[in-house]
């Protein structure tokens, strides 16, 4: 495990691009915490960091659950804020995109329970101050600590 404090909003984008920098095919990224707490920002990085058209807005699909980006892999950006638990995730099908040939980023993933893949990054956010965050990776897989470890600082 390993902790990083961003100090306003941009700097969690920020982050969020170093991580989508580093992301391939079939990776997975679970973030968890509070509401308001940063997530999507987080996700907005990623987009950021894999190269999504820079005029595609990238909202929470809260509503929608799945937004799919293109970028230089696709982004699969699920919201499970809505859903009761694993058994709706596998009645909508989405588990076919936690290992195809983009990678995924899942808010409110702990929803998922223990339907989460077998390497996965987790990232949780937290409100550190007004506009500071505490950011915690967690990794679970060879994959994911390959990711966290080519971070600078989080390591």
């Amino acid at each position: 495990m390993s902790c990083v404090t961003t100090k306003s909003q941009e700097e969690t984008v920020q982050l969020g691009a170093r991580v989508g920098r580093l992301l391939r095919p079939g990776d997975f990224v679970a973030l968890t915490g509070e509401l308001g707490a940063g997530k999507t920002q987080f996700a907005k990085g990623i987009a950021i960091g894999m190269e999504v058209d820079p005029e595609t807005p990238v909202t929470s699909p809260t509503y929608t659950i799945l937004n799919i980006y293109q970028g230089r892999i696709p982004l699969y950006h699920f919201d499970l804020y809505r859903l009761e638990g694993a058994h709706d995730v596998e009645a909508l099908g989405f588990e076919e995109y936690f290992s195809g040939d983009g990678a995924c980023v899942v808010e409110w993933a702990e929803r998922l329970e223990d339907e989460l893949p077998g390497d996965v990054l987790t990232v949780t956010l937290e409100h550190a101050g007004v506009d500071e965050r505490s950011v915690r990776f967690e990794w679970k897989g060879p994959r994911a600590r390959a990711i966290v470890e080519q971070l600078p600082g989080a390591a």
